[in-house]
């Protein structure tokens, strides 16, 4: 949307400040547009290679969301001046590794001496003009997939207070590990029109911004969504992030009664559907008629998605049990 005193974008603008997304798009050729994003976030582990690891796919996978493929990154850090060079060097070697595994490369960046240490990307990658997934791109009709589980945000914030136990914390390590690539592949491939990733703002919170880009809504089955192991018991006791609670305010104002969770959804899945997710999976939609090959797809690269529920017409929310 064009703001008073502005000038209007150039066309070749695809996706910018008009209608927010997870990336924007801007177009060079009729078959060529670059996809630009940014995203930095403080330790979530305490292996520096891990932090830096995931904080690198978290920021790729925006360009993943747009249905893009990595071609370079910069840097952006904030690290305390007394922080050992060898943890620094190590958080820069984990970012550096999963972009090279996601076919990129580090081409620069820039550090600035911050009380509290803060590492992540500003990644470029290329999409076809007519291949862009959008955030609006939800069709009534279309079936519902998720291609990582939840619970990043419960389980990691157990760790940091001491009580999460080492498989269970490796578990959620090796999810936010895996690249958002082959989501975007299959989705992509499959025809998909709208797709987003899960991150901060929670399940609900990134659904909710599809639900009111596409004017469509979602009626999600809460029995098919995959989570984490570990993640129910550390909930039940009460290990939410800082953002559980703000992000269902959010989601709550936006939607009031076009939101709905059925009575039987489990009072600890209810509240993990606001929670923060890190570096989480892709929530995309495909036709009906092309769904029941998306799941074989997924097997077939050594990958994991589930079919979580629908598109509907109305831009509502229903979580069903």
């Amino acid at each position: 949307m064009l703001k008073p005193g502005g000038t209007p974008p150039p066309s070749d603008l695809l996706v910018g400040l008009g209608a927010a997304d997870d990336a924007a798009v801007y177009r060079l050729t009729p078959d060529l547009a670059i996809v630009e994003t940014v995203d930095f976030f403080p330790p979530v582990v305490d292996d520096p290679w891990t932090w830096g690891a995931v904080a690198a796919v978290n920021a790729m996978s925006d360009v993943y969301a747009m249905g893009g493929e990595v071609m370079f990154a910069l840097a952006v850090a904030g690290f305390p001046r007394e922080m050992s060079k060898t943890i620094v060097s190590e958080v820069f070697r984990g970012g550096r590794d999963k972009v090279a595994e996601a076919g990129g490369v580090i081409a620069g960046g820039h550090t600035v001496v911050d009380a509290e240490p803060k590492y992540g990307l500003c990644v470029t990658g290329r999409v076809h003009p007519d291949r862009i997934l959008i955030k609006g791109g939800l069709r009534p009709g279309d079936r519902v997939f998720l291609s990582k589980p939840l619970g990043t945000g419960v389980i990691t914030t157990a760790a940091k207070n001491g009580v999460a136990s080492a498989d269970v914390l490796a578990g959620a390590v090796a999810s936010m590990l895996r690249l958002n690539r082959v989501a975007a592949e299959v989705a992509r491939d499959s025809g998909a029109k709208g797709a987003t990733d899960i991150t901060g703002f929670g399940f609900l919170g990134h659904a909710g911004e599809m639900v009111k880009a596409s004017r469509a809504g979602l009626a999600i089955d809460a029995s098919r969504l995959p989570i984490l192991p570990g993640t129910r018991e550390l909930a039940e006791a009460g290990q939410w992030s800082g953002g559980m609670k703000r992000n269902r305010r959010y989601v709550d104002s936006s939607f009031g009664a076009d939101l709905t969770i059925a009575p039987s959804v489990p009072g600890y899945l209810a509240s993990l559907l606001t929670e923060s997710e890190t570096s989480g999976g892709l929530l995309f939609s495909i036709a009906p008629d092309r769904a029941p090959s998306v799941i074989d797809a997924f097997r077939r690269r050594g990958e994991d998605c589930w079919e979580i529920g629908s598109v509907l017409a109305e831009p509502v929310i229903r979580v069903n049990a």
